[in-house]
């Protein structure tokens, strides 16, 4: 409980009409923590905290570093400043030493502003001191943390940038052809023999790094830290970015083994706009920062640019054997590695691949599609959301549907918001059947399905979302899979080896779920997989607690 008498140790405090002190003291929080707690975490609900006993530190995340921005003593105050802009937490805070806080609702801050003058002075004068400060920070601080030296139609470029992208690495890009980008050119790159080259911010070169030498070299976790584990959750997309979530949470040591970045299909979604809780829509890779963040918060170890290549179960235990040989146990696995995009069949495609052509959204052509002529084909909600997205950017975009009419297959709010863009155009009954071009696309023949005709036009890129199918040629085959290769659980297993029922999400081998789009019967949508995700770890719970018996 907060006295008022020991406010009047802080200047902001000693300065208030004794009631209104004594109500702030009685209405907020009284917060002790221990040395290295967070007490705010970055992207949190904002309040004002003002600083009792102790020490705290002001940390800012960059990519995959974090750094301190200042310290707080007793007596001093800090989240005014996104209480008063109306967004959340900017930056975090962790204590240094065990520390003592109070918490204010932003009602009662709303209240010190206006019911003291003197308060709301104070306050002013450091929202200004402190963004000025904030600034400074900025600008002294290095923003990307790679510089990627390569051609635009060169696919390990596209690949490298894509990857970092995703795995929400700022970096610049500079093309050698463009005389645009020669006086920026890092001088470490101009004698490369051959492109990409990516220089790190510590002034490391990489030459035609893999994904897993980039990830190293920005400090990514790609070896597990232990040989076992309670859960090992394979795919790093919603559903199990949540089992990552949970599983964490819940007090279970969790790894998840991703072999890209996290957020699956969904990361690469430009805009999600139905997802519950973000009425302003929210991006693929937005949200699966978010979850990653958490889910590393509660402990979750998450491994990048690693493949599983055998699950081996004997007596209740189950052995990951990943790319290179590494090992690990787990008493639980959790299969969530979605869906691969299915392949486009059109004459001269698979050459352009990363040249023009691309599967999914591919945000990291946005600007390269300015002024430009681009192409979708699909009739589903990602189709849509990259429409739209890229019709901020092209000149035109023209979405490709085999259908009939886009009502069978996307969202009513997403076809009503593509027909307020002037820019993008919908054929239906149309496919591709042929793409030509030399380093890059240049053109792209379409058919109309209901009367053959054919029509070459000049393309600058297209975006492929005609569906996906499981990739589960490599999991175990004792577990059960339906026609199309998506894998079995809980009631619709045929081949259950043990006397117990499966639990819901249980595969054919005990001890291994499935969760997300892998899954047969699975409702193919972002929310879905995050439930499943979710309440995998509750079955997990209950499996690890049951007796194992024949």
């Amino acid at each position: 409980m907060i006295l008022p008498e020991e406010l009047m140790r802080v200047p902001l405090f000693a300065a208030m009409a004794p009631e209104l002190r004594a109500r702030i003291a009685s209405r907020s929080a009284d917060i002790s923590v221990d040395a290295d707690e967070w007490v705010v975490h970055e992207g949190s609900a904002a309040y004002f905290w003002t600083l009792l006993d102790g020490e705290v530190e002001v940390v800012k995340r960059f990519g995959s570093e974090t750094v301190q921005v200042t310290t707080f003593e007793p007596g001093e105050y800090f989240g005014e400043t996104p209480l008063m802009l109306g967004a959340d937490a900017y930056v975090g805070v962790r204590s240094l030493i065990a520390s003592r806080l109070m918490r204010t609702d932003p009602a009662d801050f709303h209240l010190m502003l206006t019911a003291s003058s003197e308060a709301g002075a104070e306050i002013a004068r450091t929202i200004v001191r402190r963004i000025d400060a904030r600034r400074e920070f900025y600008v002294a601080s290095s923003v990307t943390e790679a510089a990627i030296v390569g051609d635009r139609y060169d696919l390990a470029c596209h690949d490298i940038r894509d990857f970092l992208s995703r795995n929400q690495i700022a970096y610049e890009w500079l093309d050698p052809s463009d005389p645009g980008d020669a006086g920026s050119m890092p001088p470490a790159a101009r004698d490369a023999d051959c492109y990409p080259v990516v220089i790190l911010a510590n002034g490391k070169r990489l030459d035609q790094p893999t994904r897993r030498e980039l990830a190293e070299g920005l400090k990514l976790q790609t070896m597990p830290r232990g040989a076992a584990y309670d859960v090992a959750i394979i795919g790093g997309g919603p559903a199990g970015l949540a089992a990552a979530v949970y599983g964490g949470s819940e007090g279970l040591r969790t790894v998840m083994i991703e072999r890209e970045a996290p957020g699956g299909q969904a990361g690469t979604s430009s805009r999600i706009e139905n997802y519950l809780g973000f009425p302003a829509g929210v991006s693929g890779d937005d949200l699966a920062n978010r979850a990653l963040q958490q889910a590393k918060r509660f402990g979750t170890e998450i491994l990048v640019t690693r493949n599983v290549e055998a699950i081996e179960s004997t007596d209740g235990c189950h052995t990951i054997t990943l790319d290179g040989g590494d090992r690990m146990e787990a008493r639980a696995i959790v299969i969530a590695t979605g869906v691969t995009w299915r392949s486009l069949e059109a004459d001269g495609a698979a050459e352009l691949i990363g040249r023009g052509v691309y599967y999914g959204a591919a945000q990291t052509e946005a600007l390269g599609a300015r002024g430009k002529d681009v192409f979708l084909i699909g009739g589903g909600n990602s189709a849509g959301q990259a429409a739209m997205f890229f019709a901020n950017y092209a000149r035109s975009v023209t979405l490709l549907v085999r259908g009939s009419s886009l009502e069978k297959s996307m969202s009513f709010y997403l076809i009503r918001q593509l027909g307020t863009k002037h820019n993008i155009s919908v054929e239906t009954g149309t496919t591709v059947a042929a793409v030509t071009g030399t380093s890059h696309i240049e053109t792209i023949t379409t058919c109309v399905e209901a009367t053959g005709a054919t029509q070459t036009r000049a393309a600058d890129a297209l975006f492929v979302f005609i569906g996906a199918d499981a990739e589960t040629a490599w999991i175990p085959e004792a577990l059960d899979r339906d026609a199309r290769g998506y894998l079995k659980t809980g009631r619709d297993i045929e081949n259950w080896p043990i006397s117990r029922p499966p639990f819901p999400l249980e595969t054919s081998v005990p001890g291994i779920f499935a969760a997300g789009d892998v899954r047969s019967e699975s409702v193919k949508r972002v929310a879905s997989s995050v439930g499943e995700g979710s309440m995998v770890i509750a079955f997990i719970h209950q499996y690890l607690a049951a007796p194992i018996s024949p």
